[in-house]
Parts: C-alpha cells; structure tokens; sequence
C-alpha cells in the first residue's frame, strides 16, 4: 500500500543520512588531501541526491493526498523576516492617501504639468559620466542635458525654477567612474542623495535592443514604508502619467534590502505560425542598469550648509540585518 512504501522509503533515506553523518565524521580524520577530497565530493553528491529524493517524494506525497495536502511551507527569507516598523504604509490608508494630494507631487500625478528635467554632472566631468547622462536623456521622456560649465548647484536649481523645471539629477563620478546621483525635485524639493553602483551603459549588455521615444511603463517594487513611499513617488514623478503601451517599454524601480535596483526592458511577442501553438511573451533588455542606495533625504531643494534633513543613513543605525527603511 502506500503507507507501507511511504514507511519503507523513509526508514532507507534514515540509514543514508547515518551512513553519510559517519563519513562526514571520518572527514577530518583522513591525512591524506586528495583521499579527504574525493571523500568530500562523494558526501556532496550523496547530499544533493537525497535532497532531490526527498523533493521528488514530497511532490508524490501531495499528489495522492491531493486536495487534503498541507499547504507548503513559506521559506523563511531576510526579507519576509525583517524587523517590525511603525511606518509601514497600509493599502487603503487614508492618512496615506490624504497626504498624497497635498504632497510635492501632487500635481505630476494630477497630470496637470508634463515633467521636465535637467540633467547634468559634476565640474569637469570625465567621458563615463558624459555616457551616462547621454543614456538618462534617452530613456527619461522631457529630459535634457546641459553642461555644468562651473555653476554653482544652487544657480542651477534658481535657473530651473524660473524655466519651470521640475526635477534636476546631477551626476557625480570620482576617479572616471560614476559613484553618485543627487535628485532634486522643483520647485519645492525634497533632494535625493544616492550612491551609485554596478552601473552597467547599453552597450555593455549582452542581446540588448535600441531604445525608442515612446513614455514607458513604470513599475515601483517594495517601498513599502512612509520613507520608501515617498521616495516612489519621487521617482514616477519623473516620468509622465499616461504611458504609450504600443512602444512595449518598461522601466522597473525594484527595492530590495534598501536597495534600489534600475532595469529598463521592452516586451517581445512572437509569434508562432501554427494555430495549436501560442504566442509566447518575453522581455529584452535595454539598458542601462545601476543600483542605488540612498544615502539622505533632504527638505527643500539642495541645502548642504541651512538644509534640513528627513531622514540621514549613519553606520549607527546598522544595527541588524534583518532593519530596512524603505
């Protein structure tokens, strides 16, 4: 019967783990390099065999309970076992929500202006932070590029303002390589300050596709408390409320850990001239790629001496691997 199988299998997998914990015991024993590695390389195998039984058993142990099966074990992750946070936001929130109305960003979302940005870099800016301003320009629909010419950040930000910008990133870079991006959204703020990372142009990625000058489709993952909320809402700010869904682009913010990781692909359909097959759906990346990892969050536009600050990342508050702020 089944039972009798399930009893026997398990009392078998029960003599492999004891043979395979004396083996491991015997490990450190053996003087010999090579003899100690090929006894490792076969408790390893072993290891992954009866692990890929025990899966293959368990499926077939559902199968027959079918609808009586317990459910499946949720794996416990940093993520889904992070420490708790009082400013989690709730769907349906109507704090939340009221606040959204009458926020900085209120009127990108109401559609009532089209977003426009100015980009630009650093004094005597080298040739990456050059490419990749060319590529924010490319993918950011209303975003143009101007030298900084030596000016002053607070020039700038007083230059936007009267030409009715609404946000400005300066590229930082150090040694000829981008390590920094300051996000200032006008004419209110509040200021960004990012570091940048792992930072990878279009042509540095393997099977990517041009770009084209349809609005994109913006998906937000996991900003999940009042911090990481308004950072989201910062950022689809930058891009227009009514995406074109013919030009299949998509540009992904992803927090993960408190940090945020950029991705910008576009779907593919291909289809299939049989009838009985289906059209099947893929993405292609287009680039660039970076990570970020915000280092302050400021009100008001670009302060560094009077500006005061929402929120400030300091070593002190590292406390636990499981504590995230966004």
């Amino acid at each position: 019967s089944f039972v009798c199988c399930h009893r026997l299998l398990r009392m078998s997998h029960k003599r492999d783990i004891s043979s395979l914990e004396r083996k491991a015991a015997a490990l450190p024993l053996i003087k010999n390099k090579h003899k100690r590695g090929a006894l490792y390389a076969e408790i390893s195998a072993a290891k992954n065999k009866a692990r890929t039984e025990e899966r293959k058993r368990r499926v077939k142990e559902r199968e027959a309970l079918g609808e009586k099966a317990p459910p499946k074990k949720v794996a416990r992750t940093i993520e889904n076992t992070r420490e708790a946070d009082d400013t989690m936001v709730v769907p349906g929130d109507e704090e939340v929500l009221a606040d959204e109305h009458t926020d900085e960003f209120a009127g990108c979302f109401e559609a009532k202006k089209e977003p426009r940005i100015l980009i630009t870099t650093n004094v005597k800016p080298h040739m990456s932070a050059r490419k990749f301003a060319s590529e924010l320009e490319g993918i950011i629909p209303g975003a143009k590029f101007y030298e900084r010419k030596g000016y002053e950040l607070k020039k700038i930000i007083g230059y936007c303002q009267e030409k009715e910008f609404t946000d400005i990133f300066v590229i930082n870079e150090d040694r000829d390589k981008v390590n920094g991006l300051v996000h200032c959204h006008l004419p209110d703020g509040p200021t960004a300050f990012y570091k940048l990372t792992n930072l990878k142009l279009n042509k540095e990625i393997v099977n990517h596709t041009k770009n084209s000058k349809h609005r994109p489709e913006l998906i937000l993952n996991n900003f999940n408390t009042r911090l990481g909320h308004t950072l989201g809402r910062m950022l689809a700010a930058v891009f227009p409320a009514a995406p074109q869904f013919e030009g299949r682009r998509v540009i992904t913010f992803h927090n993960q850990r408190d940090f945020i990781f950029f991705r910008h692909h576009r779907y593919v359909f291909d289809i299939n001239r049989k009838k009985e097959e289906k059209t099947k759906a893929r993405i292609q990346e287009i680039g660039p790629r970076f990570t970020l990892k915000l280092r302050a969050l400021q009100h008001g536009t670009f302060d560094t001496k009077t500006g005061e600050y929402e929120w400030v990342h300091k070593t002190s508050m590292d406390t636990s691997r499981r504590r995230f702020f966004l």
